[in-house]
Formats: structure tokens, sequence, C-alpha cells
């Protein structure tokens, strides 16, 4: 079966509709050393906190997406349970290269910490929510409390933890050097110019040369390279035919993972399912989500 990865397709993400959110504010700076360091901030239409917040992190391939865009739509169900919703950009691999994009986000939660009083929050519930790319950036914001490789306290609030309570990650990359072996397996064969390893891929832009040449950097990108004891709940869904980051990604993870610590992952691969298959976003499953979300940060 040959297929074009969902990455390599034209397209533009329309913007989310935010028109029926009544309290929100856009476009404030969490760091000032490129323009895309801006977040988005949703609050519940009622009470003054403080509330639990959810970053929602946009995929598009290290390379595209926007806070704003639609990847956001089903997040704003967590707004109805009393969750804050803090949408952030971060800087692409045009920009910069790894570790830049995770340096990002961990300065975005430090920043959400230190303007907890001002701006509702509950700066101990802190989860991050996204999809593919943002799927890898939440489980990296999951792993990587404390490695010091992938923060950058100069950006500020340095005082601040830049960790987590909770992680949900929806068709995430975990293993860059595998996937493309794991595509075959599952009978999907891109042109050799959309295999993950080749030097135009989103994964060597990422990191900036081929990935097959620089496996040790590659080793450092991999979420599954920082598994260990004491991480947070996580929450993995990943669609069984998924031709673009295939399901054998995050379902290694989620193992290596529960041999470690068998309480914190839950992980659910999708029958029939693709990459962004709208049943990642039915009611139903975005209530599992919410459910999850309510078990770790109100229990």
């Amino acid at each position: 079966m040959s297929q074009t990865p969902h990455y390599a397709m034209p397209f533009a993400i329309p913007e989310a509709q935010t028109d029926h959110i009544v309290r929100k504010m856009f476009d404030l700076s969490y760091a000032s050393i490129s323009p895309a360091q801006k977040l988005d901030i949703y609050w519940p239409a009622e009470g003054n906190g403080p509330f639990p917040v959810v970053v929602s992190i946009h995929g598009g391939a290290f390379m595209g997406g926007d806070k704003r865009d639609i990847q956001l739509t089903p997040m704003f169900e967590v707004l109805k349970r009393g969750y804050a919703l803090v949408g952030v950009n971060y800087r692409m691999s045009a920009d910069a290269k790894f570790p830049a994009l995770i340096h990002d986000i961990k300065a975005a939660i430090r920043w959400i910490r230190a303007n907890a009083e001002l701006y509702l929050f509950d700066p101990q519930k802190i989860a991050v929510w996204g999809g593919s790319a943002g799927g890898y950036l939440s489980l990296m914001a999951g792993v990587g409390a404390d490695i010091p490789e992938l923060d950058d306290p100069a950006m500020g609030n340095p005082d601040q933890p830049s960790h987590v309570q909770a992680v949900v990650a929806w068709f995430p990359p975990t293993d860059f050097l595998k996937m493309d072996e794991q595509l075959a397996e599952s009978g999907f064969l891109p042109p050799p110019q959309f295999a993950h390893s080749g030097e135009n891929s989103p994964e060597s832009l990422l990191l900036g040369q081929k990935i097959t040449e620089i496996p040790e950097l590659v080793r450092l990108a991999n979420p599954e390279t920082y598994i260990r004891p004491g991480l947070p709940p996580f929450f993995i869904q990943h669609g069984e035919m998924d031709d673009t980051v295939p399901y054998q990604q995050s379902l290694h993870f989620a193992e290596n993972l529960r041999a470690i610590a068998p309480q914190s992952v839950t992980h659910e691969v999708l029958p029939h399912a693709r990459h962004a298959d709208p049943a990642f976003e039915t009611p139903q499953n975005v209530h599992k989500v919410l459910d999850f979300l309510d078990y770790v940060l109100r229990a």
C-alpha cells in the first residue's frame, strides 16, 4: 500500500472559532527570543479560579500549525469542566533546531506558574495536550522535568518549575529512527522522498541533519530516552491505520513506561483510525480525555 504522508500534503489549517468564548486573551509573550513565543488564554464562562490549566500544543510536523488553529477545537471542551485553556506557539524547525521547541514549552509552563495569581491559574495542576508534533512535545514535557539539556531557564522565570501533572498525547512520534521500519511493518510504503529517514523529513529538519547520520542526537530527541520512575500520568491514543506516524511508536513508548511505572499510562489504539482522524475528536472520545484529566487533576 502506497501512501503520501499527512505532513507532505499541501494544506492550510483553518483558524478555530472562538467567538463563543466570552473570557479570553490573545498573544501574551512568555519569552522574548522569538515572535513565536506567545500564548492565548481561555477561561470558563464563570468563576474566579484558581482554575487547573490545560496547555494546548499544536501539531504540524514541527514546521507549521498555530496555537489558534482548529486543532484547538476539541480542547475547548475543558472550559465546560472548569479548566483554563492555554494555547502555546513555539519556534518552528525553520527558525530553530531541537531542543529549542521543548525549551519554549517549558518556558511557557514556567510563565503560567509565575503568573498564576494574576491569571487565575492553579499552579499545582497543569496538564499538556497535543497531537502529532504537539503530542511529541506533550510527551517531552511529561518526561523532561529536571533534564538540563531540555531546559533553558534563561528564557524567563527560572525560579519556577517546568514539570506538569498530566499528559495527553494523540498520535505522537516517540522514536524517530524506527518510524520507516514500523510503517513498512503495517504495509505503508511512502515514496522515498517522504521517508522519515530522509534529509528533508520533519525529523531531519528539526534536528538539522539527516537523522540516520546523527543517532546520538536522535536519542536525545526521543521521548523514550527519558522514561524513568516518578513521571506524571499519561493518556495516549493512536490510530491503527496511521500512515504518517506508525501506531507502534506510542505503543512501544507505553509498554516501556508501563514496565517502569504501570499506574502511569493509559494507551489506546483506535481501530481503523488514521493520522489526525476525526475519530479522535468525537464527543465520546473527548470525554475520555476529560475524564482522565478530572481523575488526575481533581483527585
